[in-house]
């Protein structure tokens, strides 16, 4: 019998992995972040696209793109949670499976990404200006 076959018949097949791996994803409101922010135990990782950044970023995030992104090469002895966001949560989601597959833990990131942070009236540092022309 080959290895692991024995866990794979004890399974149970109405569990699924996708709720398992949606456990592991933490959706946070603007407020939660907020709330985090305030508290400066957070390591917040805009995983966008380098020409997104240069629009703005919420006060205080690092910037790893997504396709850059590997779990493996962070840093977390300082002990701050890690927060992802994108623009509007689908990359940050992908970005926190595999953070959460890498250690094991739930991984956290915004729910609605810099739109949400945007539309709840969140400010954001570093924007590009804006062309007096009209671009």
């Amino acid at each position: 019998m080959p290895s692991g076959y024995e866990l794979a018949l004890t399974a149970d097949p109405d569990s699924g992995s996708k709720e398992t791996s949606e456990a592991a994803i933490v959706e946070l409101s603007v407020d939660d972040l907020r709330t985090k922010l305030e508290a400066h135990n957070v390591r917040l990782i805009d995983v966008r696209r380098d020409e997104e950044v240069a629009l703005g970023v919420i006060p205080g995030a690092e910037h790893i793109e997504l396709d850059a992104f590997d779990p493996a090469q962070l840093d977390f002895s300082d002990g701050r949670e890690v927060v992802l966001y994108c623009r509007s949560g689908r990359r940050s989601g992908i970005v926190a499976e595999r953070l959460a597959a890498h250690t094991g833990a739930p991984a956290q990131h915004l729910a609605g990404g810099i739109l949400a942070w945007q539309e709840a009236g969140g400010e954001l540092q570093g924007i590009a200006p804006i062309d007096a022309a009209g671009g």
